[in-house]
């Protein structure tokens, strides 16, 4: 089996369904029969430089999953059975993996040095393979030896997969000491190879978290935070990127180091957001992101005492500059971005940012946006409007109710009108900042509240025209008449301000979920989530409409039964359209139960 190793591995790639049956099951049966020679014929294999790509790259991806597994119990029997194996074989597999780091092609070098990894991840918490760290640095060279790059580039790339693979505690400090030498060294701007560069920056990220002890020594993050800001302004987009991924990470893990490089960071991720690339620049945005969560749970930290992280208020002090910044970003939208579940942009991560600015600094930040808001809000140009409400929206989480009320209740009008927009985007963001409105500005706890019995009428018929919008604006509009239910919750007394439009609105929540195009968004699942919030606020003089909504509730719920299950996701969305209507239910049974016991039914 072993000289037709290469054969039986092309064979299980074969578009012939039997071929590739046949050459599956011969795989296991080698791999059941002889455990310790199926895996030196797969190293040799990835190792051998005449071997064909395709057999080299399926025996490196057999071999690293027999290493590793996402369940539990199966990596663990599979760390069982690598430990088991006599040490002579693990010897041999080591060593062809080894060498297969000086190799021309690509893939095989990238996975050998994930396979490396996975044995590190095994071998070194139990003090075998000592020799592992000292070995791969002896690739790197030095002032009298100067390896091929496509070498360095592997071996950087395997030094950072072990760092992401082990726990910092594992490697000791010499050896953290000569990891990020060699890693710095590559990042350094008088490397020629922009793929060394690379790699070593990628390294570079996964080996932070063992760079605390160099993060206090001030000549060593000095160093190491000159070479990553200066690979921000490589001339290769992608080494750009990872070092700004290196910078989030910084942000996030060494906020306390910062101080001395915010104004120089400030610069460079300035530079980003405006001329880069967009993967670049959405890392540069992240960094801000980054440092707004770490100055939000060190202010609520300190709330209740537990923060023992300066705070410096780096957002506070960045505010005058950062906020134009992100304001720049939020028309930059694409023109699919609603349509598409997960779409991610730079102005929906300065849209985003913004939010956690507001959230970081509060009333500050309100005056340096409303100018912007207010210029933007009414232009021709589409992108101008939407920009201006997904503004507004931002920074309605964090300002004081104070500050906040006298411009939502100046601006509410506007925004029920701006639901008939011509465009979808404006509305689809309108309809959101709506929803963010309802969340934070009203409840019975809201001292300066935005919904009155008097405009709570326009509210809701604006709302219930906008739910018949496409699927997008819909499931928004959802979101917000879940969020103005919410606010009734603590209704005093038998009856509840919505109770007039009660049945108005479970009429159109339930059109909602039977459109045809209900399913192409999450808008279905919405509309019963909303649903089901609006029953479980709803008080006692409604209680006859959710008795009539019971049997249309369990009408659906048996259709369900019947629905087509051919596939995993078909099961998953019938199981969630199952839970939902239960929860819907759930939600009418305690209004019953509730108002029988009261003898109101």
């Amino acid at each position: 089996m072993a000289q037709e190793v290469t054969q039986v591995l092309l064979n299980a790639q074969s578009a012939d369904g039997v071929v590739r049956k046949l050459a599956e099951d011969s795989l296991k049966q080698f791999q059941e029969q002889n455990l310790a020679g199926f895996l030196i014929s797969l190293s040799h294999e990835l190792a051998n430089s005449e071997k064909p790509p395709d057999s080299r790259k399926l025996a490196g991806l057999i071999l690293k999953n027999s290493l590793d597994a996402k369940e539990a119990a199966r990596k663990q029997e599979l760390v069982g059975r690598w430990v088991s194996l006599d040490p002579t074989v693990k010897t041999q597999i080591k060593s062809a993996l080894s060498q297969t780091l000086s190799s021309v092609v690509p893939d095989a070098r990238h996975t050998s040095a994930q396979v490396i990894a996975k044995i590190a991840a095994i071998e070194l918490p139990q003090g075998e393979w000592p020799e592992l760290v000292g070995s791969l640095l002896a690739n790197m060279g030095g002032p009298q030896v100067e390896q091929p790059a496509h070498l360095k580039q592997a071996t950087l790339e395997t030094l950072g997969y072990v760092c992401e693979e082990v726990s910092a505690e594992i490697l000791a400090q010499e050896q953290v000491n000569a990891i990020l030498t060699a890693v710095v060294q590559g990042m350094n701007a008088s490397e020629t190879s922009n793929d060394v560069r690379l790699a070593a920056t990628n390294a570079l990220y996964n080996a932070l978290d063992f760079a605390q002890t160099n993060f206090e020594n001030d000549m060593e993050r000095d160093y190491i935070m000159r070479v990553v800001c200066e690979a921000t302004l490589s001339t290769d987009s992608r080494v750009r990127q990872a070092a700004f991924e290196c910078l989030v990470s910084i942000g996030s893990t060494y906020y306390e180091k910062l101080a001395p490089y915010m104004q120089d960071i400030f610069a460079i991720t300035s530079k980003a957001v405006k001329e880069d690339e967009e993967p670049v620049a959405l890392q540069a945005v992240e960094f801000w992101s980054s440092i707004c969560d770490e100055e939000i749970e060190i202010q609520e930290e300190d709330f209740t005492g537990d923060s023992e992280v300066p705070y410096f208020q780096f957002i506070k002090q960045a505010l005058p500059a950062l906020v134009p910044m992100l304001l720049e970003t939020l028309t930059k939208q694409d023109e699919d971005q609603d349509q598409e579940e997960g779409a991610w942009n730079l102005a929906m991560a300065g849209g985003t940012c913004l939010g956690l600015v507001a959230r970081a600094v509060g009333d500050d930040v309100v005056p340096l946006v409303m100018p912007y808001v207010q210029e933007n809000v009414s232009k021709p140009d589409w992108r101008c409007r939407e920009a201006a409400t997904y503004a507004f929206g931002s920074i309605l989480e964090g300002p004081s109710l104070a500050k906040l009320a006298p411009l939502v209740n100046v601006a509410l009008n506007f925004m029920l009108s701006a639901m008939t927009d011509e465009n979808t985007h404006v509305k689809d963001t309108t309809a959101w900042t709506l929803g963010r409105i309802f969340e934070f500005l009203h409840g019975p706890n809201v001292q300066f509240p935005v919904i009155t019995q008097e405009n709570l009428p326009l509210i809701l018929a604006v709302l219930l025209e906008s739910i018949k919008d496409t699927p997008n604006v819909a499931e928004k509009v959802c979101g917000a008449i879940y969020f103005l239910a919410q606010g009734y919750e603590e209704s005093t007394g038998a009856l509840s301000p919505l109770s007039p439009f009660f049945q108005n609105i479970v009429q159109a929540l339930l059109a909602t979920t039977d459109r045809e195009d209900a399913g192409d968004s999450r808008l279905r699942t919405s509309a019963y989530e909303t649903l089901n919030e609006v029953v479980r606020i709803s008080t006692q003089d409604t209680a006859a409409i959710v008795i009539q909504l019971v049997p249309v509730i369990m009408q659906k719920l048996n259709h369900t039964l019947e629905m087509t299950v051919l596939s995993s996701d078909d099961r998953e969305k019938q199981s969630e359209l199952q839970a939902l209507l239960c929860g819907v239910l759930q939600a009418s049974s305690k209004l019953i139960m509730l108002m029988t016991s009261d003898g109101c039914c």
